[in-house]
């Protein structure tokens, strides 16, 4: 009889072992974690840079928010004078443009000609104001960038798109 539990002990334990095996086979890392290229702090700081000399450039001073590929905020900028409005319109608008991957100028406009998607701007954090764009990388979101306070949704477009970094492959388009 303690020969037959012995036997039986014995199957079981390797059956549970090979199972194991089996499903660890099945399993790799690729399938469970993603390496992600982001923006760093060094890069919000030379974009806030960028942005704040293209506003210069148009006698303009914006608030400007800068985003991580997971829409965490990196930084937060607004100038002298400007309204507090501002900086969370800049913030949303980033938000915006990294959740849907396009520029909010192009979405606003896409939405008013289309009836099917002006329900955007009934989702909290979407802001369909101009001013908001994604930043690629060798064809990747890493982040996006956001301006208020520019005079206009050409103005506010035009100095967002100035973040980018073309010597490194930093887009502001596809």
């Amino acid at each position: 009889m303690r020969l037959l539990f012995l036997y039986l002990l014995i199957a079981n334990i390797s059956f549970g072992q090979n199972n194991s095996a089996n499903e660890k086979s099945q399993y790799t890392t690729d399938n469970f974690v993603r390496s992600i290229n982001n923006l760093t702090l060094d890069a919000a700081l030379e974009i806030n840079k960028r942005i704040t000399k293209a506003a210069a450039l148009l006698d303009k001073k914006v608030s400007i928010s800068v985003l991580d590929a997971s829409g965490t905020i990196i930084l937060i900028s607004r100038a002298d004078g400007i309204g507090p409005h501002n900086t969370e319109a800049a913030r949303r608008k980033a938000y915006t443009a990294l959740s849907t991957k396009t520029a909010t100028l192009s979405l606003l406009r896409n939405t008013e000609i289309n009836p099917d998607t002006k329900n955007l701007n009934t989702l909290p954090e979407l802001l369909l104001l101009s001013g908001g764009v994604p930043i690629w990388y060798n064809g990747n979101i890493i982040g996006s960038v956001g301006v208020a306070g520019g005079g206009s949704p050409e103005n506010d477009d035009l100095i967002a798109k100035s973040a980018a970094i073309e010597s490194l492959g930093i887009t502001t388009t596809k």
